[in-house]
C-alpha cells in the first residue's frame, strides 16, 4: 500500500512539473533570449521552483553555523551536497535576490522544451570534452561579473552507491573561486536523500535541514578551500538534529 502511495505522489510530480512548465514557459522563454532579461527571466524560474518544492509537500529548516551573512550585490559560488532532483530546487529558493545559473551536463539541452531554456539560462559542460570543461571557468566568470551567482553541486553527480553520504569533491567550484577571487557560499541538505531519493519507489513528504556552513574567501589555495568545504558540508550532514 505504501509503495502504491508512492508512486501516487511521483506522479503528482510529473503533473505538478507540467502544469508550472506550462504556466511559465512563455515568460521564461521570451526573457530568457537576451542575457539582460535574466534577473527577470530568474523571477519566474524560482517561482516554478517554489511551486515544486512546496507543491510536493516540502519545506525546510534553515540552521545557520556561521554568524556571516550573505550579501545581496555579492555573487558567489554555491555549493552543497547532492541526493537529489530536489537539490536543485532550495538554492532558487534561498537565494531571491541573486540570479542562478547552474552548471549542468550538457545532455540535458535534449529535453523537449526545458532544454531550449536550460541551455540559454545554464553554463552547459560536456564531460567527454576538454576543451568544454576547461572553457566553463571562462563563462562562469563571465555571469558573475554580470551580477549572477553560480550553483554547482562539487560532487559531480549523485553517487550511486547510496550508502555514500558525501562523495568526493572535483576542483570546478574551487578552481572558479580562487582564479577569479569569488566567495564560496557553503550549504548542507539534509533529508532529501530519504524524502525524495532517485529510486521511484520511495519518498515522502517532510522538512529539509538546510545548514548554512559558512562564506568561505578565496584567500585559501585551491586545495584547502576544497577540504574546508567537504569537512564543514559533512560535519552538517553527520549531526543529529531534530
Amino acid at each position: 500500500m505504501r509503495t502504491l502511495l508512492v508512486y501516487v505522489w511521483r506522479f503528482w510530480m510529473v503533473i505538478l512539473g507540467t502544469v508550472l512548465t506550462l504556466i511559465f514557459f512563455i515568460p521564461v522563454y521570451i526573457l530568457s533570449i537576451r542575457q539582460k532579461d535574466y534577473k527577470f527571466c530568474y523571477f519566474f524560474i524560482r517561482l516554478w521552483a517554489i511551486g515544486m518544492f512546496y507543491g510536493m509537500g516540502f519545506r525546510y529548516k534553515m540552521i545557520s553555523k556561521t554568524g556571516k551573512k550573505i550579501d545581496k550585490s555579492q555573487p558567489y559560488v554555491i555549493i552543497s551536497n547532492h541526493t537529489s532532483i530536489m537539490d536543485v530546487m532550495l538554492p532558487c529558493i534561498l537565494f531571491p535576490n541573486h540570479p542562478l545559473c547552474y552548471v549542468g551536463k550538457k545532455e540535458l539541452e535534449k529535453i523537449p522544451i526545458f532544454g531550449t531554456v536550460y541551455k540559454r539560462v545554464c553554463v552547459m559542460v560536456d564531460r567527454n570534452s576538454a576543451r568544454s570543461r576547461a572553457d566553463v571557468y571562462r563563462r562562469c566568470a563571465e555571469r558573475m561579473q554580470q551580477g549572477h551567482s553560480v550553483v554547482i553541486f562539487p560532487e559531480g553527480g549523485v553517487p550511486d552507491d547510496t550508502s555514500i553520504v558525501l562523495d568526493q569533491f572535483k576542483d570546478g567550484a574551487f578552481i572558479l573561486a580562487t582564479k577569479h577571487q569569488f566567495p564560496i557560499a557553503v550549504f548542507s541538505f539534509k533529508g532529501l536523500k530519504e524524502m525524495f531519493p532517485f529510486d521511484n519507489k520511495k519518498g515522502y513528504p517532510g522538512v529539509v535541514k538546510v545548514f548554512f556552513n559558512d562564506i568561505l574567501t578565496p584567500d585559501l589555495s585551491l586545495k584547502e578551500l576544497k577540504e574546508k568545504a567537504f569537512d564543514e558540508i559533512q560535519l552538517s550532514l553527520m549531526e543529529k538534529i531534530k
